[in-house]
């Protein structure tokens, strides 16, 4: 399939073809939907041409960091283009609902497929794909029962020995949204301080750069998010042998943010929007996320994906998105001042 992708920052230009095919579905045959992503994965592209098989819609897409998709889309305005918003995490999620950018739905399909903690409540937006903040670790120099939870990554044992990506990503700032809603400021900055002062490297690249860092013995464990270890486990599997992951359960559990979805305040065509977001949440569009790229269905979806352990009976963190970001720039102030780059 081929995804129409333009700079965020260039204006819409009209005529422009459509990507992917027009069938013989139930849409007419000029119906386009426009979609804004921050995400580049097979599996959406996938949910893009199953959508188009399915309905006869064309499907354009126009991706970009989710920042700087916000900011387009507040550029744009009523004038935007925009049916469909899909961004990673939901920090980001907040900020797009603050700027006023959601349109709310009203559906008893997707309120009876997505959990209750993994949408909005006003039905601003809903989870995509589901990923878990986990801790990885080289089991020739880590003994599993020397791992407790997050807060591991702070104990003075491992001095020298931590890897993460810096303080102003995202899932970094989820995450200590998240456990200052657990803890409190006064320790949350103590366990930001721990782990910066754990440090074996000044933090470098993402996630996968992480774990790569343990298999090179860089460092000794890694703070990353689950899926790019799936990933590298379908991928490369040689490459991961000796290496773990530990899934911080200690209470209230561990940290599930979300991708996710939303239809446009300015959508030009709401109701296709709404439709669109339907059929993500049925189960052969939720199995693209798992089997694709390692993520977990929102709804109860089965998947067929072995590198995907499951999380049946593990303790997951209920804290309300929301709070995630209604704590980020506390989050930012504490990493700041903890000394986390």
């Amino acid at each position: 399939m081929r995804v129409w992708t333009l700079l965020v920052l260039v204006p819409l230009l009209a005529g422009l073809a459509a990507c992917g095919q027009t069938g013989d579905g139930l849409a007419g045959e000029n119906e386009t939907l426009v979609i804004f992503s921050s995400r580049h994965y097979d599996s959406d592209y996938a949910l893009y041409e199953a959508f188009e098989e399915e309905t006869g819609v064309n499907v354009r897409t126009i991706e970009a960091d989710g920042d700087l998709l916000v900011e387009r889309l507040k550029t744009d305005g009523v004038n935007s283009p925009a049916d469909v918003i899909i961004t990673v995490d939901a920090g980001r999620l907040w900020r797009a609902e603050q700027e006023g950018l959601f349109a709310p739905v009203n559906s008893a399909i997707l309120d009876a497929a997505v959990p209750s903690s993994l949408r909005h409540p006003d039905g601003l937006w809903y989870g995509l794909a589901s990923r878990a903040r986990i801790i990885v670790y080289a089991e020739q120099r880590v003994a599993a029962e020397d791992i407790s939870g997050y807060e591991t990554l702070a104990d003075p044992a491992f001095k020298g020995r931590v890897c993460a990506r810096s303080s102003g990503n995202i899932y970094n700032i989820s995450l200590l949204g998240a456990l200052i809603d657990r803890w409190g400021e006064d320790k949350a900055l103590q366990w930001a301080a721990g782990v910066a002062g754990n440090f074996a490297r000044a933090p470098l690249g993402g996630d996968t750069d992480q774990i790569r860092a343990v298999i090179a013995g860089e460092c000794d464990m890694a703070l990353v998010n689950h899926y790019y270890v799936s990933r590298l486990m379908k991928e490369e599997p040689e490459a991961l042998e000796g290496i773990a992951m530990f899934w911080p359960e200690s209470a209230p559990g561990v940290h599930l943010n979300v991708s996710g979805i939303g239809v446009a305040k300015n959508a030009p065509n709401p109701e296709l929007a709404k439709r669109f977001i339907e059929f993500a949440m049925q189960e052969k569009a939720q199995r693209f996320f798992a089997e694709l790229t390692g993520e977990y269905p929102v709804t109860d979806a089965a998947y067929d994906n072995p590198a995907l352990p499951s999380l049946a009976n593990r303790a997951i963190d209920p804290i309300a998105l929301g709070k995630l970001g209604e704590n980020q720039a506390r989050a930012q102030q504490i990493f700041d001042k903890a000394g986390w780059p």
